[in-house]
């Protein structure tokens, strides 16, 4: 399961399938130092993205995958 205190290092860790969620989220640097630092929560704000959104579409990501 997926949430909001998790980095997008620890996600990708998860299942490296979610990159794109993660782009169309507006995460396009997936290797940059901020990737393993702060939390999706973090990195939405500072992208204007919704975290509860992200998060819900990477958990039905890997529940479609189930």
């Amino acid at each position: 399961m997926i949430t909001k205190t998790m980095s997008i290092s620890e996600v990708l860790k998860v299942d490296r399938g979610m990159a794109s969620i993660l782009m169309a989220f507006g995460m396009h640097c997936l290797g940059c130092p901020h990737a393993t630092a702060e939390s999706l929560e973090n990195a939405c704000a500072a992208h204007g993205t919704d975290a509860d959104e992200l998060v819900k579409q990477l958990n039905e990501y890997l529940a479609a995958k189930a």
